[in-house]
């Protein structure tokens, strides 16, 4: 009987410690779906972070693309303002051009409508005797012209020209213009500038042409063509000429036509 209730209590102790044993397992099995449901958790909000990041770094990247797309539509615009200056500064040079072109074009016009108007001996070719340089009375527009015929073998020229070699160091040199002519029309102009060299007559001096005395003669009157008269007259700068004047004049008397050429 003993033994029967030892063999029961010892059964019921197994039947115990079996029954803590599959308690402690079925802990650990409640636990890990717990742990599961955890990790789960955590990795959904780990994702949701990451996305979260990926947005940053999409707006970021956006953000950057806008920077970009409105500095290149900066640059464009200044690129165009700076063209759109270029231009205008291009058409303004260009307007500037054709103004100053147009200018120049009226210039020549106005002096070709006064060569055309001056008398026909202005323009008569002449050689400087000194230079061997042709030139013609007109070549002067704009200046006073103090215009002498004379001879190597006068006295009384020598002594004229004498008080206008004084005169023109009177007279500004940009302002007026002395020429000396010879009635000699044979002369050679080397003997011509050897006469005014040794004379100390260092301004322009000219054989006149047969031509040119014929004409002056028209002009003046058959006086132009007698040096010992001491014949002379003045070219205004605007094409027009004094009366003929004859007889010695002072240096002083000299200056005052040129200068009264000037003012007129």
């Amino acid at each position: 009987m003993m033994k029967r209730n030892y063999l029961l209590i010892g059964l019921l102790l197994l039947f115990v410690l079996a029954a803590c044993g599959g308690s402690g397992d079925g802990a650990t099995a409640v636990e890990q779906p717990v742990n599961t449901a955890q990790s789960a958790e955590s990795m959904n909000q780990n994702a949701e972070m990451a996305d979260d990041d990926d947005m940053s770094m999409t707006a970021t990247n956006e953000m950057a693309d806008g920077d970009m797309a409105m500095a290149e539509t900066e640059m464009k615009e200044d690129d165009a303002a700076i063209e759109m200056k270029e231009d205008d500064a291009s058409m303004e040079m260009h307007e500037g051009e054709g103004d100053m072109a147009s200018d120049e074009m009226k210039e020549d016009t106005m002096m070709d409508d006064a060569m055309a108007d001056l008398p026909a001996w202005q323009k008569l070719p002449l050689v400087n005797a000194r230079t061997g340089e042709t030139f013609t009375l007109a070549d002067f527009s704009g200046k006073a012209v103090f215009v002498e015929t004379m001879a190597t073998w006068c006295s009384n020229c020598r002594r004229q020209l004498t008080n206008v070699r004084e005169a023109i160091g009177q007279v500004a040199g940009d302002q007026a213009v002395f020429v000396a002519l010879s009635v000699e029309t044979n002369m050679d102009a080397a003997t011509l500038a050897a006469y005014a060299n040794d004379e100390g007559f260092d301004w322009l001096f000219a054989v006149a042409t047969p031509e040119l005395l014929t004409e002056l003669a028209g002009q003046f009157g058959q006086s132009i063509t007698n040096p010992p008269s001491t014949p002379h007259f003045v070219i205004r700068p605007d094409g027009s000429v004094t009366d003929l004047t004859t007889g010695i004049k002072s240096t002083a008397d000299v200056v005052a036509q040129v200068q009264a050429t000037l003012t007129q």
